[in-house]
């Protein structure tokens, strides 16, 4: 096992000083990400730079109007790395600048366009299910080989104390726990109503906002409210006092929520809608796309198969995390070398959170090559 650590970060302050510092400890990365992306952007979605740049200066007054605290902080990013604004603002619209393409090409695979692969498989157990009475939520955050990530421990003037991973260069955080037991797991969903122009409040916006969030129900607001420009899902939950816990998994569409919770404790999500009639949509899910059904149904089958035989342990939690079957599409992720590069995804970081110790394991690359390290918010 390779025992690599992504850079830890320690910032305090408002959301100026929070940028800054993220900024000047990782310029290099920033620089790197920056570099990569408008590669990929190219590549895999044919956006120039040109293109994301003009998308990104329509795009960046709304997010002001949205959330000015995280656009100070963007801002504030950009300063510390020395880079340009609308740059550093266009790679924290990356989500909405590619999944608006995502679904668009989607939709013309007909035609002969090509489709982009999934990403993220991501659960939670809660107490009843667990060995120890706590509260789980694991991710292997599956995207661009290469992307640098970091993790952030983020004391607010108000005390409230952030643990998250984010990649360098986009601000807040968009997998993490905080100091009053909310945890956040997260993954990718396409429909066709996604539509960047649609300009609604970001996910890493959204992201953010849950992490900064005290209460289960204002998490929850922070996905919920307002329209979206494109789906996402958010798996949230909240730790309460010893042996209690919720966790709700929210399915958000541009202009929908539908919300799933719990079956004996156990809740898995992956890269599709579960009922996206209800939502009023349809997934224009390709070929490439489809790993997404088998990893969901794996979890949930290994979690299942586990709690039949007693309370589920951490140690079994890593090992699903690791999990080959349907390598190389499975849910410990690695490239599929017959696609095109533009099109090969890996697991990026692997995550598993104890959110009643709030705590989180976190491997720097897929977890059956990199060892898990422990952080503590």
């Amino acid at each position: 096992m390779r025992d690599v650590s992504l850079p830890f970060l320690r910032l305090t302050g408002g959301p100026r000083e929070i940028g800054e510092g993220h900024g000047r400890a990782v310029a290099d990365l920033v620089a790197h990400n920056l570099d990569l992306y408008f590669r990929r952007f190219a590549g895999e979605v044919s956006l120039s730079r040109d293109d994301v740049l003009r998308r990104t200066e329509r795009y960046w007054p709304a997010v002001r109007a949205l959330d000015g605290a995280f656009a100070e902080m963007v801002e504030g990013l950009a300063y510390g790395a020395g880079q340009p604004i609308l740059e550093v603002a266009a790679l924290n619209l990356r989500f909405e600048l590619f999944y608006g393409e995502f679904s668009r090409l989607g939709k013309l695979e007909l035609g002969g366009m090509p489709a982009p692969a999934g990403e993220c498989t991501v659960f939670a157990v809660t107490p009843e299910a667990s060995d120890d009475g706590h509260l789980w939520v694991g991710e292997n955050w599956d995207w661009i080989p290469g992307v640098a990530g970091v993790l952030q421990h983020v004391t607010h003037p108000d005390g409230l104390r952030v643990l998250c991973f984010t990649e360098a260069g986009i601000a807040g955080g968009k997998i993490g726990l905080n100091s009053a037991g909310i945890g956040l797991a997260v993954s990718g969903l396409i429909s066709d109503d996604d539509d960047w122009t649609r300009m609604g409040s970001p996910f890493h916006v959204r992201t953010w906002e849950v992490l900064r969030s005290s209460a289960l129900e204002e998490a929850v607001d922070a996905v919920a409210q307002g329209v979206r420009a494109c789906s996402a899902n958010f798996l949230v939950a909240k730790a309460g006092q010893a042996g209690e816990g919720i966790a709700v998994n929210l399915e958000a569409a541009p202009r929908g929520v539908c919300t799933l919770e719990p079956i004996n404790g156990i809740l898995v999500h992956a890269n599709h809608f579960r009922d996206p009639e209800r939502l009023g949509i349809w997934q224009p899910i390709t070929e490439e796309w489809r790993s997404t059904f088998h990893r969901c149904a794996r979890v949930e089958r290994l979690l299942f198969g586990a709690a039949a035989g007693g309370p589920i342990s951490a140690g079994t939690m890593r090992t699903i995390l690791q999990d080959h079957e349907g390598h190389p599409e499975s849910v410990c992720r690695h490239s599929n070398m017959a696609l095109p590069e533009a099109e090969r995804y890996q697991t990026g970081v692997s995550i598993l959170m104890d959110l009643h110790a709030g705590c989180m394991k976190v491997a720097a690359g897929p977890p059956c090559t990199f060892s898990y390290r422990k952080y503590c918010v």
